[in-house]
């Protein structure tokens, strides 16, 4: 994955937070909390990060955030679904959420470095498929220094 956070990333959300004023959550379940690890580094994150899930089993994800049972764990549905779970969970106005496949294998037919974010505010929810252009090699940045996996 191409796309990184780095500190001015999170000084600018820290400072749209702070602004606005919005609650940021966030699920992970291809990330391992790193995204929730970064984004809590954000000045006065106590004040705007109500905090993220790292939810990888399927049971967890469809009892705990509302995913469809059933529902393919590596898709771009499932990543909106979490997000939507994930908002109403922590009573958020944003929250973001990741799914994929880390590697190093494939799983479930979805190739090592499928990533899949989805989001989703009040009344509204989306997902993104952002290009990974090189397969697991490209997930590290936001995923655990481990196997990657739903």
């Amino acid at each position: 994955m191409s796309t990184t956070f780095g500190t001015a990333d999170i000084a600018v959300l820290s400072a749209l937070a702070r602004e606005r004023p919005l609650r940021i959550a966030v699920v992970e379940s291809l990330t391992s909390g790193t995204l929730a690890h970064t984004i809590g580094a954000g000045d006065g994150a106590s004040e705007w990060f109500a905090g993220g899930i790292i939810a990888y089993m399927q049971d967890v994800k469809e009892s705990l955030l509302d995913v469809t049972p059933g529902a393919d764990p590596c898709s771009p549905q499932c990543a909106e679904q979490l997000a939507a779970g994930g908002r109403e969970l922590f009573g958020a106005d944003v929250c973001v959420a990741t799914t994929g496949v880390g590697g190093p294998e494939p799983e479930d037919g979805h190739p090592p470095g499928t990533v899949y974010l989805g989001w989703a505010i009040e009344g509204e929810h989306g997902r993104r498929v952002p290009s990974s252009g090189g397969g697991a090699r490209h997930v590290p940045p936001l995923a655990s220094p481990k196997e990657r996996t739903t």
